[in-house]
């Protein structure tokens, strides 16, 4: 099977702060690093190396060739990326001693998707492949709605959150997948309990709290312990869990060894510093002993 990931590709410029930043604050950075983000890319490369074949599907400038040849050494087929005029999207990260961070984003070529690229990358697809999409590129109801005519499981990581962008597909999802903050702003903006949403799975990571699993069989909700690890930068480690939860069901487990698969490895994730280009593929996780 096949993971289809119609996704951002992202320059990520990560300054290392003594503190976030706040309003009119001028902060001297003690370091500066590129690499390869955007949670499109992130995901792409997270679904690769937990195992599953995965196309993506986006648009970089010129001055982006060099992140879809990362991309292509991760292991991510990166036929359906298109050069577009537009720049590169890319973040802006600020990141501070206790791994917290705080991100602006320029979209750039992320936003020049199109219904031709989508059509062309999905003409490869049928039943039992899936689709990811996330907020940073255009195209998310069309590319949802093909991947719903052909069969396919169609997944959603609701980032950044846009309670109107979440309307516009709800319809269509099979999973979605959020963090805490974004799950509480949807149940604000929609005025319904997460279990009463009109969706087969849903998945709230929670960092140090764990995982909150709730399906239509338990509406309940599962919850997952979270595993403990010396976090030095969580940047990433979202869109980590997600390629691997999607890697993983794409691979035939069932969903909570398949949640449980993916924790492991945002785990492993927030022990690094960077984002796409430090991703652990299957053996790192295997071999490394989580404490409880």
């Amino acid at each position: 099977m096949t993971v289809f990931n119609l996704g951002s590709i992202n320059a990520d410029f990560v300054y290392h702060v003594p503190h976030l930043p706040g309003p009119g604050e001028t902060l001297s950075a003690a370091k500066l690093t590129r690499g390869l983000g955007g949670k499109g890319a992130n995901m792409s490369v997270a679904t690769a190396r937990a195992g599953a074949r995965v196309v993506h599907i986006g648009g970089v400038g010129k001055d982006g060739r060099w992140a879809v040849e990362r991309l292509l050494e991760y292991g991510v087929d990166t036929r359906h990326i298109a050069e577009t005029e537009a720049a590169t999207g890319h973040a802006v990260i600020y990141l501070d001693p206790e791994a917290e961070n705080t991100i602006v984003i320029f979209p750039g070529a992320n936003r020049e998707v199109t219904a031709e690229m989508v059509e062309a990358a999905l003409s490869e697809a049928g039943p039992g492949d899936t689709l990811i999409f996330q907020n940073e590129t255009s195209m998310q109801r069309e590319a949802a709605e093909a991947a719903r005519a052909k069969g396919m499981r169609v997944a959603y990581a609701a980032a950044p959150f846009e309670a109107a962008s979440v309307r516009a597909v709800m319809d269509l999802l099979d999973l979605l997948v959020l963090n805490a903050v974004e799950a509480e702003q949807l149940q604000r903006e929609t005025g319904s309990n997460l279990a009463d949403l009109p969706v087969s799975d849903i998945v709230v990571t929670r960092g140090a709290e764990g995982c909150l699993w709730i399906s239509q069989e338990d509406r309940a909700g599962r919850s997952f312990e979270a595993l403990k690890v010396e976090a030095v930068d969580t940047t990433g480690a979202g869109d980590t869990f997600t390629g691997y939860l999607v890697a993983c069901l794409d691979r035939g487990m069932p969903m909570a060894q398949a949640v449980s698969q993916a924790m492991r490895a945002a785990a492993l994730m927030v022990t690094r510093h960077g984002t796409a280009d430090v991703i652990p593929d299957l053996k790192e996780i295997e071999d490394h002993v989580f404490g409880r």
